[in-house]
């Protein structure tokens, strides 16, 4: 279900956004409203599950983490428990930051965060002990040209 969005709410989405630890203050003087009714709209978009939550973005290589790497899956088993299982195995592991289901020729894209291939390695062990896959393969990430969370809430 798609929520009503008028252009203040995506002012103020955009500015949060950009910087989540804005006091309703700032980011009521940012998009020119009165404090009350920028509180208002924050709080209806937190209650209508536009703002899904506020985090602090990491420095991956700053903790250690500095190897991204695309899991690239292909299975034969397209069965419930199958699925549950996949399920399952890769959200539990802290490592793999996105699971994607697709279509087309691979099955399933996984992105995980490790701190070198031999990690990596070893979270691909764990992962195949988990669950049966057909083919799996990993592409590493030379260089991040572009990363962000931020979904364009002022494109239409």
């Amino acid at each position: 279900m798609v929520t009503e969005i008028d252009e203040i709410d995506r002012r103020l989405l955009a500015e949060l956004q950009r910087n989540g630890t804005l006091s309703v203050d700032q980011l009521s003087e940012r998009v020119a409203l009165s404090r009350n009714a920028c509180w208002r709209r924050v709080k209806r978009l937190e209650e209508d599950g536009v703002i899904i939550g506020r985090v602090a973005l990491v420095d991956a290589d700053k903790v250690g983490l500095g190897l991204s790497v695309f899991i690239l899956i292909r299975t034969s088993n397209h069965d419930p428990d199958w699925l549950q299982k996949f399920r399952a195995a890769v959200t539990g592991f802290a490592e793999i930051t996105g699971v994607y289901r697709m279509s087309g020729d691979l099955d399933y894209v996984l992105r995980a965060r490790v701190a070198d291939v031999k990690a990596y390695d070893r979270l691909y062990q764990r992962l195949i002990a988990k669950v049966a896959l057909s083919d799996v393969s990993a592409s590493f990430v030379m260089e991040e040209i572009k990363e962000t969370t931020v979904v364009p809430v002022e494109l239409r």
